[in-house]
């Protein structure tokens, strides 16, 4: 985590520098007349430095009072899902405040680390956490899932902190080993016997599209990222068409796009601009093979020659995507569809 660590007075430009010493990504801004070597200077207002420092660091510990951070950092705020984490510590190193983005954003953790390096009293807020019960939005976030409705997050905790039953349907096996044993959960197969247990919500963890007849408002939906496109494509092919085979294949496999991990293709597509602009677009991470690799992976369809022809590989789409999942299984042998060749690899369960 990238780490700003801004102080305004000498006591807090020492506090500062021991935080420094121990946050191994963060950087100390100090106020220009209390500004050591170790620190970055600054002369600007609060609300100014803040602004200009927001885009760039995942994680903020202001060493000064908390109304001065709340009415900085106030104009800037998003939502949960995309602001920094921000911790306050007071000028004397008593408390270390987890004040924004306790969870998603990681204020608590990185308010816990303050307090062990100053020896301070990690202030932590959050209801499920004071609590001592899990946290569904800190469990999507330890597993790198995705949450479809993060507004079902609060509804889903709400419940969680009332003692409700809330049915879960997991295939993993992560949300029970995260929870271990805390909350009312009902752990069942699927959506069906969900539907029937009488729960007060459910949580679902799936890469699957959901059928119509699911209760979205108390249904928080948990995307694994654990899908692998391999992607072949003939040359000058559009970001357009690639993506609407994508769309078109994923939704006959009843499949989420936003379990979509990365894209892999051959090296020889790494300049493919139309490959390059729709995962671009998308923000989905692509990722390339040498010929070699691809040929050393044993694929169920047989070898193409023309790929083999033009880039020495005998096959690109289903060995890319067997690849990129390390060897997990296809859950779709490659089509040629236009001039896109698609197949789809789920990574294993681990």
């Amino acid at each position: 985590m990238r780490v700003a660590i801004i102080a305004i007075t000498a006591n807090g430009a020492k506090l500062g520098a021991t935080l420094k010493r121990g946050l191994q990504q963060g950087t100390l801004f100090v106020l220009e007349k209390h500004a050591a070597a170790d620190a970055v200077p600054f002369s600007e207002r609060l609300p100014a430095l803040m602004a200009r420092l927001w885009p760039d660091f995942d994680g903020f510990v202001c060493i000064m009072a908390t109304g001065i951070v709340v009415r900085s950092i106030a104009a800037l705020l998003q939502g949960k899902d995309q602001d920094p984490a921000v911790v306050v510590v007071d000028d004397a190193g008593r408390f270390a405040i987890s004040l924004l983005s306790g969870h998603l954003g990681g204020a608590n953790a990185l308010a816990a680390r303050c307090a062990d390096l100053t020896g301070a009293t990690a202030v932590i807020t959050t209801a499920t956490d004071v609590n001592d019960l899990p946290s569904f939005d800190m469990l999507a976030r330890d597993n790198g899932w995705r949450i479809e409705d993060l507004s079902r997050v609060k509804v889903l905790n709400a419940l969680l902190l009332e003692g409700r039953t809330i049915a879960v349907v997991d295939p993993t096996g992560k949300v029970a080993k995260y929870c271990g044993g805390k909350g009312n959960l009902l752990f069942l197969e699927d959506l069906e016997q969900a539907a029937q247990s009488g729960a007060s919500g459910v949580v679902l963890v799936t890469n699957r599209l959901l059928s119509s007849g699911v209760d979205l408002e108390r249904t928080l939906v948990l995307r694994p990222v654990d899908l692998c496109l391999g992607v072949g494509c003939n040359r000058g092919t559009t970001a357009e068409e690639i993506e609407a085979v994508v769309a078109r294949h994923l939704a006959q496999l009843s499949l989420s796009e936003r379990s979509i991990k990365c894209l892999a293709s051959a090296q020889a597509k790494g300049d493919e601009v139309g490959l390059l602009a729709y995962a671009d677009g998308k923000a989905i991470p692509l990722v390339f093979f040498s010929s070699d690799e691809l040929n050393g992976v044993a694929v169920p369809s047989p070898p193409s020659e023309h790929a083999f022809h033009a880039i020495g590989a005998r096959g690109v789409a289903e060995p890319a995507a067997l690849l990129a999942s390390n060897g997990g299984r296809l859950l779709l042998n490659k089509v040629k569809d236009g001039n896109v060749t698609l197949a789809v690899a789920q990574l294993s369960v681990t």
